[in-house]
């Protein structure tokens, strides 16, 4: 090759890379639908326009070049708050030869008005309205989303222009879904709504019920706040709109304001009562946290006058404040020693991060999706649960509080009693000799039942555990493997023939027997962690904790040989017994492993057993 030949390649070469760098990436590309189409986001199909006149229509909007269009070119469709209504519009094709009946889902219920055109042949086919302004029941599929129906032909593509003008944050998370795997997706997404309104129901509920046995009004106010949170949640997400108030359309909006800030007043209220944040100890704090709610009511009450647009943006603001400021307290009060303030902190810490990613999400920060779509609401049943909890203990505290109140409210009595009176001195001696003899049988009981647990713990044949034992010690060392990340080895030894020896010699000599192996299997578990078990008729068991495979594959060869080499004794005969061994050493991949890992080595115990007996068989988690 000569040096103009290589010259010329290099700058072909250069000149293609250069090509590829500059050459725009193609955005707005049609969507195409083939065979296995099920689900196909639409964000990087859409093309964008903000609305210059509020006069241009369709036909107006179709008669625009190519560039006039903006690529989307993200992953969402997120534009925050703005005054300018937008046109979008996208192209589907279908690649097969029968149409495909799909469904397009807008799942961002709060938009005010979408006007939806499908054009097909250079005509538009169909028109449809939708938006939170309209009744419920005018939508064409009743689904707290917008959901539209969009068949697509094979023979010409479809082309959707949608106009969207709304008040809130203009998100429009496009969804195209075949029809089967839609249905079959709510059904998921609907278990997933209710287990969540099902836990703060039985919250709610419980919480009540506390309220009106104990007087409490810390559990009042927090009956309010996780009443007012899921409303919230409802409300944005279009089920209390579907379920709730389906034809109040300017409720739907403004009950998202209301709710979010009852959501702070109520929390608000409840921490300086829940962690007596009071001015007497904590003046700047409770005088901050007072601010808050009382801006947060006033807001509520004008969230009924003034309209969503005006209101949205401040009352985001005021819940960020309000949760920043509740995590302060607790960890204020978290380092005064409050054990409560734990739970507190750590409840508040999880909504607090729903929160912020929710604010964050309708500020354009942070894109449109399902996580940030659903971490307020994951983040507020775990809230609710741990408050729950945290309130439980504090009620307990408090009892054990007025319990010693009165206890030492006792002994001062007695204390007066023993001075005014000196007949009582007897009386107090022999009530001090019952309770030493009390106290003495106290123990005397508690010793007679460590040794009865002892011995139901213990299989009375061999002397070793017995299986009730080994189950429950199973399951504790599979939990403390998995947590530390060690290996735990089980095996599952038995006895070869034992029944056809148990039939010759009888069942006094089997039982000789049994004890015989079971003496073999202790000279070889000697560590004080380690566990050998009869777990039934000629079968055993050993756990070795924190041993990997080749250690547990020693110490099963030794028993193996320890018992074949031992010399049985019947009358007159000396006979050798053999065990066959199945091994399982891992380390656990979840906490509740115990009998996955117990049928891995039963199953090494089977292949040894079929492949002659008188053998140890390791095996892992992927044996037959």
């Amino acid at each position: 090759m000569t040096n103009s030949t290589v010259i010329m390649t290099r700058f072909l070469l250069f000149l293609a890379l250069a090509v590829l760098v500059v050459a725009p990436t193609q955005a707005g590309e049609p969507l195409t639908l083939n065979a296995f189409f099920q689900k196909e986001r639409l964000a990087s199909h859409v093309e964008r326009l903000q609305e210059a006149d509020a006069s241009t229509d369709l036909e107006a909007v179709r008669a625009l070049p190519d560039s006039a269009w903006t690529p989307n070119g993200e992953q969402s469709v997120n534009l925050g708050y703005t005054d300018q209504a937008h046109w979008f519009r996208f192209t589907v094709r279908n690649a097969g030869v029968h149409p495909v009946h799909s469904l397009l889902e807008i799942s961002y219920p709060v938009l005010d008005h979408i006007e939806i055109y499908l054009v097909a042949d250079d005509s538009v086919r169909d028109q449809l309205v939708v938006g939170d302004k309209q009744p419920f029941y005018a939508r064409p599929v009743r689904h707290r989303n917008f959901v539209v129906p969009l068949d697509v032909p094979s023979e010409h593509p479809t082309h959707v222009y949608m106009r969207v003008e709304t008040t809130s944050s203009l998100q429009l998370p496009m969804t195209l879904w075949r029809q089967e795997a839609f249905y079959a997706a709510e059904q998921t997404n609907m278990l997933f709504e209710g287990a969540y309104y099902g836990i703060v129901l039985v919250m709610i509920l419980y919480n009540l019920f506390v309220f009106l046995a104990v007087g409490e009004r810390s559990f009042l106010y927090y009956v309010g706040y996780i009443t007012a949170m899921p409303l919230f949640l409802a409300s944005l997400h279009g089920l209390a709109f579907q379920y709730l108030w389906p034809e109040a359309t300017w409720w739907n909006d403004q009950s998202i304001i209301v709710f979010l800030n009852l959501v702070v007043v109520f929390g608000a209220v409840f921490s300086m009562r829940f962690l007596s944040v009071i001015p007497s100890t904590h003046p700047l704090l409770a005088r901050a946290t007072s601010f808050v709610a009382v801006v947060a009511g006033a807001a509520a009450l004008l969230g009924l006058v003034v309209p969503y647009t005006h209101m949205i943006v401040p009352t985001i603001v005021i819940a960020a404040v309000g949760c920043t400021g509740v995590i302060v307290l607790s960890i204020v009060r978290w380092l005064k020693n409050d054990p409560a303030a734990r739970y507190y902190g750590i409840a508040w810490f999880f909504m607090l991060f729903g929160g912020i990613v929710l604010a964050l999400n309708k500020l354009t920060i942070l894109p449109q999706n399902y996580l940030t779509e659903n971490a307020t609401q994951v983040g507020s049943a775990l809230g609710v649960i741990l408050l729950s909890i945290a309130l439980a203990d504090r009620l307990n505290k408090e009892k054990q509080r007025a319990f010693q109140a009165q206890e030492r409210l006792y002994r001062e009595e007695r204390k007066a009693r023993m001075a005014q009176e000196e007949s009582l001195r007897v009386q107090q001696e022999a009530n001090a000799t019952l309770e030493e003899r009390v106290q003495e049988r106290t123990r005397d009981l508690e010793t007679l039942n460590e040794r009865l647990r002892e011995l139901n713990a213990t299989d009375a044949l061999t002397g070793l555990k017995n299986r009730g034992h080994f189950d429950r010690a199973f399951q504790s060392f599979c939990v403390k493997a998995f947590r530390f990340g060690k290996p735990l080895s089980v095996m599952v030894i038995d006895i070869d023939h034992f029944k056809s020896f148990n039939d010759t010699y009888g069942h006094l000599v089997g039982d000789d027997c049994l004890q015989m192996v079971s003496q073999g299997i202790q000279r070889y578990v000697t560590r004080p962690q380690d566990l050998a078990a009869r777990y039934g008729g000629e079968e055993f068991v050993v756990l070795l904790p924190d041993t990997p495979e080749e250690g547990a594959r020693s110490v099963a060869e030794k028993i193996r040989e320890e018992i074949g080499h031992t010399d049985f004794r019947v009358s007159d005969d000396v006979l050798n017994l053999t065990v066959s061994i199945g091994v399982c050493s891992q380390i656990p991949d979840r906490a509740d492993q115990a009998k996955e890992l117990f049928e891995v080595a039963d199953n090494a115990l089977y292949i040894a057993k079929t492949s002659g007996r008188n053998q140890v068989v390791v095996a892992n988690s992927q044996t037959p």
